[in-house]
């Protein structure tokens, strides 16, 4: 899983894919390849914004969607999800689970090359997870390793791994980007130059990084699964969503992802007026929500964070922020995900209820200026959120207006977006947040909610709850769905109760891209599963190769 920092449908990192139902598919219809004259042609390039640059772009040690959304095209996993949300091999050609799921062991396709053209091994894999376990990597994807108790390589192209006890995400955590022994044995490995100058075995290898300006790969002629059709991939950083958008219908930018009042006021108008194809279709395991610091003093009581859920007008936020295009919610997994718990508490809008309840706590305005005070103290606080996003923006200030109704005083401030997560959520120093999570399809959300991972993984509003520890390591070790669903309805129910976060809602993605590029179709893994197979007719090619 990802914070998902801006509202575009990319997500190409193996495991953590912005995955989408096929339910609502395309609002236009996209012809079929065999259809076209000149089909699968090779050349062109596609050009696609982000409104933040990469960190790094490293599997093991990336946690932002801008990096995954690069890393998913120069590394490969073990194994991946298909355009059917399977599980099928990637750098493993096949596998088999063996003593109740204890033992895993993967047959590695052979002839499998780096970008500088050195072999693919399991020597590779092993050196990956040896860095994944290595308390001096900063990585925060350990919890899932951590339960491996031994990993065997009998051979140059078999990988063994035994778990300690039985691991349900198992196989799914091996959509790992595996990463190139050769060039990171030596030195520390946060800081190798590899970081910034990637080699891996996937379809695109990493040409040029302009920092804050671009990223630029080209198509992997001996790629595994054959050269991709579009010649180049071209990463563009434009920070501001409508400055994306005016550079799409200027053609300079070929495909983003539109916020929800673009869409409302732009979908008829891009198909024909600029050629552009539009999509919409609903996230099955994406969501926005308001995260508190539950070390802050405002928030530490889980009375006060209930009340804050009954001042926040979910249904005016969905209806003004993203137009109706989507759903409110009420704890970690969306709606339409198996795991969603339809009985889970729902906080329904009564601001009057709200400031009752944060007086019988002690917050009371004593001094009639419409503030909320408690030993002295006024119930001021700021909440953050990243620059470029104008739907969390407002969610911002609909929150503010929500708040101050209430005698909640709220600052806003809009950060950049590394800045945001590598000196504000990472080192945890903010009062509140707004931000979003990509998930992966597995429901273990260990890295998120455990007390473990409040130091090394995404639990930066430092949330525990023995229970909830509990029932996240009794969840990753059941592989039957029912039991599982049990389980994780129950944690849904408490994070609904005790509010670490005020869950907002989950929307509708709204993907566009040039008429010019084929092979496009919606499958329940929305559009992105096949793009090495996406191509230009040689007629209307925009760049030369």
């Amino acid at each position: 899983m990802r914070l998902k920092k801006r509202a575009k449908t990319k997500g190409t990192c193996i495991l953590f894919l912005c995955l989408f139902l096929a339910g609502g598919c395309a609002k236009k219809t996209v012809r079929d390849s065999s259809e076209e004259a000149g089909a699968f042609s090779y050349g062109d390039a596609l050009v696609t914004p982000s409104i933040a640059d990469a960190i790094q772009l490293n599997p093991v040690l990336c946690a932002d969607s801008s990096s995954g959304d690069i890393v998913g095209l120069l590394f490969n996993g073990l194994v991946k999800y298909d355009k059917d949300i399977k599980l099928t091999g990637d750098l493993a050609q096949s596998w088999k689970v063996t003593e109740g799921g204890l033992v895993i062991t993967f047959y590695l396709r052979k002839g499998v090359r780096w970008h500088d053209g050195r072999e693919f091994t399991s020597e590779d894999v092993k050196f990956t997870y040896e860095r994944l376990i290595d308390p001096k990597v900063k990585t925060p994807f350990s919890s899932d390793f951590e339960r491996v108790k031994s990993l065997e390589t009998p051979d140059k192209y078999t990988v063994v791994v035994t778990y300690k006890e039985p691991f349900a995400p198992g196989l799914a955590s091996w959509g790992m980007g595996i990463v190139p022994k050769h060039l990171f044995e030596k030195g520390d490995f946060n800081t190798n130059p590899c970081n910034r100058r990637p080699v891996g075995t996937g379809p695109y290898i990493f040409k040029k990084w302009v920092t804050d300006e671009k990223i630029e790969l080209e198509a992997n002629p001996d790629y595994f699964e054959g050269k991709p059709f579009i010649s180049k991939y071209i990463y563009r950083i434009i920070s501001d969503q409508s400055v994306q958008l005016s550079e799409l219908e200027k053609g300079t930018v070929d495909y983003m992802g539109l916020n929800s009042f673009q869409y409302s006021t732009e979908s008829r108008t891009l198909p024909e007026k600029y050629q552009i194809n539009v999509f919409r279709y609903p996230s099955i395991n994406s969501y926005t929500y308001l995260g508190y610091n539950i070390e802050s003093p405002f928030f530490k009581d889980v009375k006060v964070r209930q009340a804050l859920a009954c001042a926040i007008n979910k249904k005016d936020m969905i209806k003004g922020v993203i137009q109706g295009f989507g759903k409110p919610i009420t704890g970690p997994y969306p709606p339409a995900f198996w795991a969603y718990n339809n009985q889970a508490r729902e906080y329904a809008y009564n601001p009057d209820k709200a400031r009752r309840a944060l007086e019988s706590l002690g917050w009371k305005d004593s001094d009639g200026d419409g503030i909320l005070e408690k030993n002295g103290i006024p119930f001021r606080f700021t909440l953050i959120t990243n620059q470029g996003n104008k739907e969390r923006e407002l969610c911002a200030t609909i929150i503010q207006e929500d708040f101050k109704k209430i005698g909640i005083d709220v600052s806003i401030r809009i950060l950049e977006w590394s800045t945001f997560l590598q000196e504000y959520v990472n080192k945890k120093k903010f009062d509140a947040l707004i931000l979003g999570w990509n998930l992966s399809l597995d429901p273990d959300q260990y890295s998120m909610w455990h007390s473990s991972q409040i130091e090394k993984g995404y639990n930066f509003v430092s949330y525990k709850n023995k229970e909830v520890d509990r029932l996240l390591e009794e969840g990753r070790k059941i592989f039957d769905q029912g039991k599982r669903k049990k389980i994780y309805n129950r944690i849904h129910a408490v994070l609904a109760e005790e509010q670490p976060y005020s869950f907002l809602y989950v929307r509708d993605s709204f993907p566009v891209i040039h008429k010019r590029f084929r092979g496009i179709k919606v499958e329940p893994a929305g559009i992105e599963y096949n793009f090495v197979k996406w191509y230009v007719p040689r007629s209307e090619q925009r760049y030369a190769q």
